[in-house]
């Protein structure tokens, strides 16, 4: 029990008064927020835009209008979202017990309308748009949550500006009516209480029903909206371009908010967007070049915090919208990424966000987790990953840190977010920071300085975290890489006392893990290549594990995992 309110104590304590105010207010006076929600509404209209919609689309369709015979059902409908097929078949089915929250939410927010292909299901969107607004009354289910109302709104608000309805068949004015609706509701529950990438998302929305309506409620949320943005980018967006939450799905995310919010100020022609989209411009340029610098050279994001292919655009998906808009990734100078290089090794450092890349000839490329778990008072998506990287080599993924499957609270979710699961040092089997339940970060390992030295040889990097120190042995870990030509050596140095100690190294799947004894052994690539293993103060083993590239998805891979005999160990990867 001591335990628990301990937990507790270490998790709100970093929280903003705000959060905490607005969390009893949404509580304590719901029927007023349900008041506010439900307000009556003076006259909306849709506004006049200087253009139509036009923006790429990087998302797959969702929607599969069969049943589950096969054969095509009027009114019933599949859908695949997070690697699980569901039946819309009753009004009942948009908030069904048996599917998980994240799911339904899935289902709410009508990501199909701008899925790829969307022109092609055109009679099939406007038959669910339809039924979504018969079958969910205001403030009913899973729909009329912000999140969900926020991501819905936007994607309402750009199929109805699409060229597909100018000049041709009228928007009726019972939609028109709900989008008004749905954008009152968000006002009345905009996320202060959550604050990160929620109210980012709630800010975007209001921007979108303001920007698309007029009228005086219109106006309200269009100056509610950009208050919030106006407010959140620099907050979020940190000098080096990395999103403050360090996970890089959520950054590519963002990055496509923003581009839409370009986007939606070229269109509409409204001078209060566009007045702010040259800054805008130049936090979705900063944001590019971090994103370049943590994607892999199969173009894909690392596994840092929480992160996970097909839940936000890839690398190639953000660049090809932002040079839609004429915008290119900031030169080095200009994103506040420091670069050092040796005769082998180009390394950059994102001071602000913490990560630093590494990149060689032949397609390599590591990147290092040296950042802090998330905004103090926001570590919603963090894992106890602190020290953790992953490695590529000939254009090949080699370690990996786990990915996430699921959100929710059970024991598969904690292990995700775990120690464990990551290319990192575990201590008598405890995280580095304290994840609990869902979305939780009690205390936090803090990250110590960085430091790069670029010889012509090769280049080292160091770094340290204190997470262990709440431990009764007060341990501090401190981390060496060094790279050279054709090898990385990872030293493991544990200040303090412990029992235990572990260092995992997870392979990609495609990789095999041998061992001719506990401390040497090789690795063996999907191409054939052979990296050989050298362990010194430890002893190797080789475990079953399990990756995680997708909501869904479970693949089963090989983990080495080096156990301490010494306080200091080392790990040398070499190739050819």
């Amino acid at each position: 029990m001591l335990s628990r309110y301990s937990r507790l104590f270490h998790t709100v304590r970093y929280l903003k008064p705000g959060q905490i105010g607005w969390r009893l207010y949404y509580r304590l006076l719901r029927r007023r927020v349900r008041r506010q929600a439900l307000a009556p509404l003076g006259p909306v209209e849709r506004r006049q835009w200087v253009d139509a919609w036009s923006a790429p689309a990087w998302m797959p369709p969702a929607l599969v209008e069969e049943g589950a015979s096969g054969e095509r059902e009027p009114g019933k409908w599949a859908f695949d979202f997070l690697g699980e097929r569901g039946e819309l078949a009753r009004a009942e089915d948009w908030n069904h017990p048996g599917k998980s929250k994240l799911w339904l939410y899935n289902l709410h927010y009508l990501d199909d309308l701008c899925a790829q292909g969307a022109e092609d299901r055109h009679a099939q969107h406007r038959a669910l748009v339809a039924r979504w607004i018969d079958e969910n009354p205001p403030l009913a289910g899973n729909g009329w949550e912000p999140y969900t109302l926020s991501l819905r709104l936007v994607n309402l608000v750009k199929w109805l500006s699409e060229k597909a309805w100018q000049g041709g068949e009228p928007i009726p004015a019972a939609w028109v009516a709900s989008l008004a609706c749905q954008a009152q509701a968000l006002s009345a529950q905009r996320e202060y209480h959550i604050l990160a990438n929620h109210l980012f998302a709630n800010g975007k929305a209001l921007t979108f029903a303001g920007a698309f309506l007029q009228g005086e409620d219109a106006e309200r949320w269009l100056r509610q909206g950009l208050a919030i943005l106006d407010a959140e980018i620099p907050e979020q967006f940190l000098a080096d371009g990395g999103h403050f939450e360090r996970s890089p799905m959520y950054h590519a995310t963002l990055m496509w908010d923003l581009a839409d919010l370009i986007q939606l100020a070229e269109c509409s022609g409204l001078p209060a967007l566009e007045g702010r989209a040259l800054a805008w411009r130049e936090t979705l340029a900063r944001g590019l070049a971090w994103l370049e610098m943590m994607s892999h050279p199969d173009g894909e994001i690392g596994f840092f915090n929480d992160a996970a292919f097909g839940i936000g655009p890839a690398l190639a998906d953000v660049t090809g919208y932002a040079e839609q808009l004429g915008v290119v990734p900031e030169g080095e100078a200009a994103s506040l990424i420091t670069h050092a290089q040796s005769a082998a090794v180009v390394v950059r450092h994102a001071k602000a966000s913490g990560y630093v890349a590494l990149d060689w000839p032949e397609a390599g490329k590591a990147l290092l987790d040296l950042a802090p778990v998330g905004p103090d008072y926001q570590p919603g998506h963090a894992h106890a990953d602190t020290l953790s990287f992953e490695l590529s080599l000939f254009g090949q993924r080699v370690l990996v840190n786990s990915g996430i499957s699921q959100y929710g609270e059970d024991a598969e979710r904690h292990r995700q977010r775990s120690t464990v699961a990551h290319n990192t040092v575990v201590v008598d089997d405890e995280n580095s920071s304290e994840v609990w339940a869902g979305f939780r970060v009690a205390r936090r390992a803090r990250p110590g300085p960085v430091g790069i030295d670029a010889q012509a040889e090769g280049v080292t990097i160091t770094g340290s975290h204190d997470g262990y120190r709440r431990l009764p042995g007060r341990v501090v870990h401190h981390r060496e890489w060094g790279f050279q030509e054709g090898q990385l050596v990872v030293r493991d140095r544990l200040e303090g006392r412990f029992t235990r100690a572990e260092a995992r190294f997870h392979c990609h799947p495609g990789v095999s893990v041998r061992l001719e004894n506990s401390q040497y052994g090789e690795l063996t690539l999907p191409d054939g290549r052979r990296l050989a293993l050298a362990i010194e103060g430890g002893e190797a083993r080789v475990e079953s594990a399990s990756w995680h590239p997708r909501f869904g998805e479970f693949h089963p891979n090989q983990c080495l995992v080096v156990a301490f005999t010494a306080p200091a160990c080392s790990t040398a990867f070499r190739w050819a």
